[in-house]
């Protein structure tokens, strides 16, 4: 799994465009991209994806803070990753977009819920305050999943493009 300079340079870079496109759409609330360069890196790079995925998770926390908003995206990004992984890498091409983007939208649909339990355990919630937390966040979770479907449309693209730039930077070098 260890990272070649090429592949360095490339998931900096790649951390760098997701980090950007989170800071480009966060005028509008729990839309953005996040979840379609996860799943989009993980098909490509299997393994590999969790360098552009922490390189965004570590951008994030040095430009927005260390606080305790930040600590559940340690693993937030992990479980979609994961997921993704768990999917058979030779699915039919009519059903690659609807699955990704099922698994895209269902990790916004979850997002709340996945991460109340660092928040509670770091507030001293209770179950009941941890579950009341879930509840008051589940408009903000629909319109996660939701977006997340819908912004999901550009992960089988995004793949394409990947790969062919993997390929043309093999045959460069």
């Amino acid at each position: 799994m260890k990272p070649t300079i090429r592949e360095i340079v490339v998931f900096g870079m790649l951390g760098a465009v997701m980090y950007a496109s989170k800071l480009i759409m966060e005028w509008i609330p729990n839309v953005h991209l996040l979840g379609v360069f996860t799943v989009a890196f993980t098909v490509v790079y299997r393994k590999k994806a969790l360098y552009p995925i922490y390189t965004y998770v570590l951008l994030d926390g040095i430009f927005s803070g260390f606080a305790a908003w930040w600590i559940p995206y340690l693993y937030l990004w992990m479980i979609l990753w994961g997921a993704v992984m768990l999917l058979p890498k030779k699915m039919p091409k009519a059903v690659q977009p609807v699955v990704y983007m099922t698994v895209c939208a269902a990790h916004g649909f979850l997002f709340g819920t996945l991460y109340a339990p660092v928040q509670a355990l770091m507030y001293g919630l209770s179950f009941e305050g941890m579950i009341a937390w879930i509840l008051a966040g589940l408009p903000f979770d629909c319109i996660h999943g939701i977006s997340n479907f819908f912004c999901g449309i550009l992960i089988v693209p995004m793949i394409f493009a990947l790969r062919l730039a993997e390929r043309n930077g093999e045959t460069s070098q």
